[in-house]
């Protein structure tokens, strides 16, 4: 996709929390799977309180992968796997995401990203799959970058229509999933083993999360077309529902 200044979507991606050196940061491959879509990154750090700024000047959202959410959050004891549980980017994520989902612009989640939607509409999380699954398949090794496996997608669904395959090959980096998905969220995807993967939502112009890391497999087609796609998705909500930001009040 190609455009002038005016019609490239600014892209919004979430970023890890802080780290021991007191920075936050977030892999590469995520701003490189916007760019190669057509889209123009921005990072969106935890602790950002004007959060209406945000909501008029971009025009797509990722809330990207990370560490665990807080099991309080969905009214659940923590669990000993339970790790990198980060106050400060919960407290943004969450209210970035509510608000976000009320512009009806486009939100792509990934991996921590569709569980803290499906927490937001009412849903549950597997807190560890390993000890609470011990049947299920390997979807995170230790000092692997990712595993891979194949996931089915649901033919009638807007994930289909993307990836344009019943099967695709996705890289897993995940020791938790969507138990419950929440009011609205439709499963799209599954695991030979039964684990959600995917979900999205009927009544949003575009809503799509995964559970697997697509920026993680940049060359195979069908994560190409998601991030396209959903950079698409953007573009045309920005043409067509152009918010002008307000005035910030000077203090």
């Amino acid at each position: 996709m190609h455009g002038n200044d005016v019609t490239v979507p600014l892209i919004g991606i979430t970023t890890y929390g802080r780290n021991r050196r007191n920075a936050y940061f977030l892999m590469a491959e995520y701003l490189e799977a916007v760019r190669h879509a057509g889209g123009v990154p921005v990072l969106l750090a935890p602790g950002e309180a004007r959060i209406e700024v945000l909501l008029h000047r971009l025009d797509g959202l990722i809330l990207a992968g990370g560490g665990d959410i807080a099991p309080e959050r969905f009214g659940r004891e923590s669990h000993p796997a339970v790790a990198q549980v980060d106050p400060e980017r919960d407290e943004f994520e969450f209210r970035l995401a509510r608000l976000w989902l009320e512009t009806r612009k486009p939100v792509l989640g990934i991996c921590r990203g569709m569980q803290l939607l499906a927490i937001l509409a009412g849903g549950d999380l597997i807190l560890d799959i390993p000890t609470q699954y011990p049947a299920a398949m390997e979807h995170r090794r230790e000092n692997v970058p990712f595993i891979e496996h194949v996931v089915k997608i649901v033919p009638d669904s807007r994930l289909y229509g993307t990836v344009e395959q019943a099967r695709v090959p996705v890289a897993s980096l995940h020791h938790q999933a969507v138990a419950h998905t929440g009011d609205g969220w439709r499963i799209t995807a599954k695991a030979p083993d039964g684990i959600i993967e995917a979900m999205e939502r009927a009544d949003h112009p575009w809503a799509v999360a995964v559970q697997w890391h697509p920026e993680l497999m940049p060359d195979h087609p069908a994560h190409q077309a998601l991030f396209r796609e959903f950079v698409k998705a953007a573009a045309e909500s920005k043409v067509n529902s152009p918010h002008q930001a307000k005035p910030v009040e000077k203090r």
